[in-house]
């Protein structure tokens, strides 16, 4: 009897569970998705969806044109940044694209790729008014104050201040943001490059690194200090305003060169060949050094450069003595010093 009465109760206690499992699964909501709906002047192709990290584009997903429409879909565990291209190679010019889960509408012109309309996300509609915004009079102040729990300000700060601000000024913006975006990638570069901007601040030394020469000769930094003021520069062939700064540099080279002056380069190229030619159309008789990473470069890490060109000056007990001298600028520094 007791038997009968134990095996009843199992059988009860297990429909029990099975019904509050289905239950459950009745009940919980199916998980939110994305769907993009594009359309693009072309009948067929291909569009490439890309992930975005450090300044770079990365092909994750892709979908076929038909008659001029294109379709993704998918999932996002927070809105963020993606780019959408029709040229698998493109690692830093897409059509931006600020994903959440809803439906989302794109147009894409192959003519002009910065002439795109996005739809239906509210993060998009954000960074679409900054876009829009007269940035001669922008209020950054009210623009954080109005948006701080949107993805879009964080990555804003990060890709178009971190360059034009100080430690300071970084550090006041990120407290101003809502808590929710503080394990977003762009706050945490954000941090860290707080830090890096004191490590290199005007006054304190050069920290040294090593990195390889068109030859793939491994030097240091620390090889040309010690001998007289050293312009520690950072630069890369494909960066218009790196190029046209260049024959300022030559010119700093040849007046103060003879007298203790000397120029160490590092170049953001990806590859060695556009590399080698900006050297040589340029005529930088200089030591060259890069690592090929890009935005990845190491020594770019290091010293806390988030846009190019960029420049340190270091005077012969490898002190950083001056920032960002550029044109007559550098040259009457140079000047004064010499």
């Amino acid at each position: 009897m007791n038997q009968k009465l134990a095996l009843f109760k199992a059988k009860a206690w297990l429909v029990f569970i099975a019904t509050i499992a289905l239950t459950a699964c009745t009940n919980s909501s199916p998980k939110e998705s994305y769907t993009i709906d594009g359309e693009v002047n072309v009948e067929r192709g291909t569009v490439y969806l890309q992930s975005f990290r450090n300044k770079m584009f990365f092909v994750i997903d892709s979908a076929q044109i038909e008659n001029g429409k294109f379709h993704f879909s998918g999932t996002v565990d927070r809105p963020d940044l993606y780019g959408l291209t029709l040229n698998r190679e493109e690692s830093f010019s897409p059509a931006f694209l600020f994903i959440e889960n809803k439906p989302i509408t794109v147009k894409l012109d192959t003519e002009d790729r910065r002439n795109y309309e996005a739809t239906g996300s509210a993060t998009q509609d954000i960074y679409t008014r900054y876009l829009k915004a007269d940035k001669r009079n922008f209020d950054l102040d009210a623009f954080v104050a109005a948006n701080p729990a949107s993805v879009a300000t964080a990555y804003i700060l990060y890709r178009d201040y971190s360059y034009r601000l100080n430690e300071d000024e970084i550090e006041k913006y990120l407290q101003q943001l809502d808590p929710s975006l503080m394990d977003t990638e762009y706050v945490k570069v954000l941090q860290e490059h707080v830090q890096t901007l004191r490590k290199v601040a005007v006054g304190n030394p050069a920290p040294d690194f090593a990195s390889f020469t068109p030859e793939g000769e491994t030097v240091s930094l620390s090889d040309y200090t010690g001998k007289g003021y050293l312009l520690l520069d950072f630069w890369a062939s494909w960066c218009g305003p790196c190029r046209r700064e260049n024959p300022n540099l030559v010119k700093a080279y040849e007046d103060y060169h003879a007298k203790g002056f000397d120029i160490f380069a590092v170049s953001l190229d990806q590859k060695r060949e556009p590399w080698l030619e900006g050297i040589q159309k340029d005529g930088l008789p200089w030591t060259q050094v890069s690592d090929l990473l890009f935005w990845d470069s190491a020594p770019a890490k290091l010293y806390g450069v988030r846009a190019i060109p960029a420049n340190f000056l270091i005077d012969p007990d490898g002190i950083i003595i001056a920032r960002n001298l550029r044109g007559e600028e550098l040259l009457e520094k140079l000047k004064e010093l010499f």
